[in-house]
């Protein structure tokens, strides 16, 4: 089975994207032997209102099977409690906060409660690194990237949240797992889709340092080519047991569905 955990449906604001309506993802998933696919409403990243795209991610993964919501929630607005309360209700994998395109500081006071309240409700928050790469972006497109010491911050500052962060490339992931403790490491799950394959070792190189067990597969896909993370785990040659661990074991094991 492969479970893909960085999935996106809408519109991008900045350039034209093809394949953004279930439709097109439902294709790409064939194409790409995924199984599941962890959905995040892609235009809502850019709203005032992050929250008011849930409802039709609700909708459109409840018909389409093999689709799972990750919902937005803005600890600022009125009515986040509720947007938690709801995806745990529906078993949504994760709740998602990406807290630089919610003009909100990462490691702020509401920040640290939409954390506490995620491991609270042991629902994961994920939250992007990045979109892009900063060569290809618009100008208008001004927004940081999340900083690596806001996701050790925010892992410190609940016992009980887990982190999916998705978009980090290796410098990234090694500068937060070897400044954590083992605890804080365990709660936190990278995704692969930012981090170079082969010829480069970078991939191989965090399976072994980091723990293929703090690794899930994840594509970015309409943003991203999906087959790129399927490659870079075939170029590897990983044993059988480790692919899976990442294809869908870990998220697995540590998700309730």
């Amino acid at each position: 089975m492969r479970i893909d955990v960085n999935c996106f449906l809408g519109a991008y604001p900045y350039r034209r994207v093809p394949g953004t309506s279930p439709e097109a993802l439902r294709r790409t998933m064939a194409r790409a032997g995924i199984d599941e696919a962890w959905v995040s409403h892609l235009p809502g990243l850019f709203w005032r209102e992050p929250m008011e795209g849930n409802a039709w991610l609700y909708e459109t993964t409840a018909r389409e099977p093999g689709f799972r919501p990750v919902p937005a929630v803005h600890p600022v607005l009125s009515g986040w409690e509720v947007a938690l309360r709801e995806a745990a209700d529906r078993h949504a994998p994760a709740v998602r906060c990406d807290p630089l395109f919610f003009g909100l500081d990462p490691t702020g006071t509401e920040m640290r409660v939409l954390a506490a309240a995620c491991g609270a409700a042991k629902v994961p928050l994920m939250m992007a690194v990045r979109l892009e790469d900063a060569r290809q972006r618009h100008p208008n497109d001004q927004v940081p990237e999340l900083p690596a010491a806001a996701v050790r911050a925010l892992i410190r500052s609940d016992g009980a949240v887990r982190l999916v962060v998705t978009h980090a490339d290796r410098g990234f992931i090694e500068e937060v797992h070897f400044g954590s403790t083992p605890d804080e490491a365990a709660r936190i799950w990278w995704d692969v889709s930012w981090i170079w394959g082969p010829p480069e070792d970078h991939l191989g190189t965090v399976l072994d340092t980091v723990g293929v067990e703090r690794f899930v597969f994840g594509t970015g896909q309409p943003l991203r080519i999906p087959e790129v993370s399927v490659a870079k785990l075939d170029l590897l040659d990983l044993p059988r047991d480790r692919r899976e661990a990442i294809e869908s074991g870990n998220v697995r094991h540590g998700v309730t569905s």
